[in-house]
């Protein structure tokens, strides 16, 4: 009798908690538009179009050939492909039919109209950190701006059981944090106004924070070493941001970083990889206030522990120029890469980078130097005007032990000190990042 009325008393139990787990993962959150009718139409203001551009959302929901807004770009992730989704207004096919705690919901807690979770790879775990003020206005922008265009979304190529979308309801309990940024007291209006545009609008922490098994970002913010200490992405390694003085940005000044992402060049880098979509959609329509208070904000976070500062060696440099090509891969760099670059690794100006010291060249993972090699850089494009440089893709010119030499010399060379590069690793980026192949790593989060 006991072991049936135990028996029974488990029963029960479990099928409670089956029925709050149920509850959980297909409940719609409250957002605290709910109680608002829609009465008034949503008004477009130049504030609208501005948040839009602070949070980047035509670099995700637009392709290249295709309407703004209308969605339809292929991301590829370790579970399988995704398609960004219609944002324009249309009623039947875009968002046209979403209230404001509809587009809320979405925006700031992956929860879509009809209850289904969002992927991750849409940022909402940066979005959450938007105010109630600045949702308004970006759901204004959208409802009353954009033009709305009728384009069915495409189903991802996710198979069971990843393709379950519940799932991801436990997955926010686990990483979502829900609160919008509150104003830190101990720091001043610009800190503040930097944190808030670096973890919200802007979602750096998206690329530049490395991401655990579950693919969720291992810091939200500067309480933790972690937030944007650099992470792998897209085949590229998106950036240290932190305070290292080799790895990171210990080296740049808060001029340097504004010139960064006004311009897209500095005496230090030039865009590249995931962030030219970033820079040609978004920093450069910032405000100089609020490039300031980026720089700011950054500026303040310390580094990872490396206190080791770039040193310029001369050997190299006196090597090329008295024309010993002994070391790996120098007779190459003469041939592909001096023109440019200069035979001392300086670089011209603010326009052709230096790889001397350059954080890029020095990260323990290249991948970013390889991809840059093999498929070239993209076109900065400046108030609607292209760059007159960009990199070179060497994908057909050079064989993969021939970039590897190259990677290994840079590396190597003028006081740098990384690693050597192999073979084996250029042809597996050669392969992921074919751009003639339907398998290209677009997002890969990591």
């Amino acid at each position: 009798m006991q072991v049936r009325l135990w028996a029974a008393g488990v029963l029960a139990i479990v099928a409670i908690a089956a029925a709050a787990v149920t509850w959980y993962v297909h409940r719609i959150p409250r957002s605290p538009f709910a109680a608002e009718l829609r009465a008034a139409a949503p008004t477009a203001s130049p504030e609208g179009e501005y948040a839009a551009r602070l949070a980047d959302c035509v670099a995700c929901h637009s392709t290249a050939d295709g309407e703004p807004f209308a969605g339809g770009l292929k991301m590829g992730t370790p579970m399988g492909a995704l398609y960004s989704t219609n944002i324009t207004p249309d009623p039947d096919t875009g968002i046209g039919r979403y209230s404001l705690a509809d587009f809320d919901n979405a925006v700031r807690r992956g929860v879509a109209k009809d209850g289904h979770r969002l992927y991750p790879a849409m940022p909402y775990p940066s979005y959450a950190k938007l105010m109630d003020e600045d949702v308004r206005t970006l759901y204004g922008y959208f409802m009353s701006t954009v033009r709305p265009v009728r384009r069915m979304s495409q189903p991802p190529e996710i198979h069971f059981p990843l393709d379950q979308r519940w799932a991801l309801a436990l997955w926010n309990g686990l990483f979502l944090n829900n609160d919008p940024y509150r104003l830190k007291a101990d720091h001043d209006a610009a800190w503040n106004r930097g944190a808030y545009l670096v973890q919200g609008f802007g979602h750096c922490g998206a690329c530049h924070t490395e991401r655990g098994p579950a693919f969720n970002e291992r810091a939200l913010d500067e309480r933790s070493d972690k937030y944007l200490g650099g992470a792998l992405l897209d085949a590229w390694y998106a950036s240290d941001l932190r305070g290292d003085s080799r790895l990171g940005l210990g080296e740049w000044t808060e001029q340097d970083i504004t010139q960064f992402l006004k311009s897209g060049h500095n005496r230090h880098a030039t865009v590249y990889g995931s962030m030219l979509d970033a820079f040609n959609n978004s920093t450069q329509f910032m405000t100089d206030d609020d490039l300031a208070a980026i720089a700011a904000y950054v500026k303040s976070l310390g580094g990872g522990g490396d206190t080791t500062t770039f040193t310029y060696d001369e050997r190299a440099r006196d090597a090329l120029d008295g024309g010993d090509l002994s070391a790996r891969g120098a007779a190459k760099y003469l041939s592909q890469c001096s023109s440019c670059h200069g035979q001392d690794g300086k670089g011209r100006g603010d326009l052709l980078p230096p790889l001397a010291g350059n954080a890029s060249v020095l990260e323990r993972d290249p991948a970013s130097l390889i991809n840059i090699m093999l498929n070239g850089g993209g076109r900065i494009v400046v108030h609607g005007v292209p760059d007159s440089y960009r990199m070179t893709p060497f994908r057909v010119l050079l064989s993969d032990e021939e970039i590897a030499d190259i990677a290994t010399f840079i590396r190597s060379s003028w006081g740098n000190g990384a690693g050597a590069v192999q073979a084996s690793r250029v042809r597996d980026l050669r392969e992921v990042t074919d751009p003639s192949s339907d398998r290209v790593i677009v997002l890969r989060l990591r």
